[in-house]
């Protein structure tokens, strides 16, 4: 399964002082960074890591949507 076929939401935090992306299909999926590449960089190691944890522990991983019907 690739990990960009999921929808990611990236924004700004001022809370955080850094970029957010959050993986709204895996439940707690999220990374920041610096930069929106950086977030988005680290986002698609987190999801990679995701899936490897839900494997591991026999949970079902769910299929990328797509895109959203609204926004």
């Amino acid at each position: 399964m690739k990990t960009s076929n999921f929808a990611v939401f990236l924004y700004w935090s001022d809370e955080d002082e850094a970029f957010v992306a959050e993986v709204p299909e895996l439940a707690g999926c999220m990374a920041d960074g610096p930069t929106y590449q950086a977030a988005l960089a680290n986002v698609e190691v987190i999801i990679q890591e995701w899936i490897e944890t839900a494997h591991a522990l026999g949970r079902r991983i769910p299929e990328p949507k797509g895109k959203l019907m609204y926004a």
